[in-house]
């Protein structure tokens, strides 16, 4: 009897002490810079900013009930000590963001996760604009749960008057498009930052601007109204959060980029900054997992 009653206790006793891991991965083909930030009541993650080769993955753990968002920063620079600035998604000047958000526009993955045996809630935002291309995907203690994100690179086709233009003369070149605001913080309007009288989900409706970003990102949020479509549930013990899942595949056709080569001969690179657990997959197999997932 004894054997049957600890088959079954066993998961319970998994979900309790249950813990989840954040994966990311940039599979840009230049350094970005993650920041993450907690959520009230929740501690930071151990770490809350750090650097992020082409090609590399790290593994950050969080605890039971840890809610927050993840984004990536680009064309950043610091010095020694840690501080610096950023093109896109700065979060106080510091390499570190230390309880700090991110500056619009910038891409965000938005998570709560559900203490025991209650769900994630999770989704990827743009409502305050948009700085990189960033899917996420969970792998689900019960099985298969929706990936969400936005794989589209919305730099290319974003509005003129939306335009954040910028460029570090290296990897991102100068005049190129690095980010795209949204239309609250480009215009400043009510109707588009869902305030005022329109701080309601009756009147506040999709925007022209909104529309080309949902169109482009069906599952992300692009105004602060879009749950229906865009928040998702989960039980997941590891969440896959890659920037610019789609670059592999457009760069290898026009035979620009390939991910760094490790000195065994595999791709990519795991920097293991807060984890005992094992190896991670080698990068191609991620963006493959991911994509499959997604599309």
């Amino acid at each position: 009897m004894f054997p049957s009653v600890f088959l079954i206790l066993l998961p319970l006793l998994f979900l309790s002490s249950y813990s989840c891991t954040f994966t990311i991965t940039n599979n840009c083909p230049y350094t970005i810079w993650p920041g993450t930030l907690a959520g009230s009541g929740t501690p930071q993650l151990p770490t809350t900013g750090f650097r992020l080769d082409s090609g590399q993955s790290v593994r950050i753990s969080s605890v039971p009930g840890w809610s927050g968002r993840i984004w990536g920063r680009t064309g950043c620079s610091f010095d020694a000590s840690g501080v610096g600035s950023c093109q896109t998604g700065d979060c106080g000047g510091r390499l570190e963001c230390d309880g700090n958000g991110a500056t619009p526009p910038a891409s965000l993955f938005e998570i709560t996760l559900g203490a025991g045996n209650d769900q994630d809630f999770y989704d990827v935002s743009i409502v305050d604009g948009y700085n990189l291309p960033i899917v996420a995907a969970p792998r689900g203690v019960y099985g298969g749960c929706n990936a969400t994100g936005c794989a589209y690179d919305l730099n290319m086709g974003c509005p003129k008057e939306l335009q954040v233009v910028g460029g570090d003369g290296g990897a991102m070149a100068p005049g190129r498009v690095v980010a795209c605001k949204s239309a609250c913080e480009a215009f400043g309007l009510d109707q588009y930052c869902c305030s005022g009288e329109f701080a309601n989900p009756t009147t506040c409706r999709p925007s022209f601007y909104s529309t080309i970003f949902k169109r482009a990102c069906p599952r992300a949020y692009s105004y602060a109204y879009d749950d229906g479509t865009s928040t998702f549930t989960c039980k997941a013990y590891e969440y896959l959060i890659i920037f610019c899942p789609n670059s592999q595949r457009a760069n290898q056709s026009e035979s620009t980029f390939r991910p760094p080569f490790n000195d065994d001969g595999t791709y990519g690179k795991v920097v293991q900054i807060v984890s005992s657990s094992n190896i991670l997959l080698p990068l191609p197999a991620i963006i493959l997992l991911v994509v499959n997932m997604f599309f």
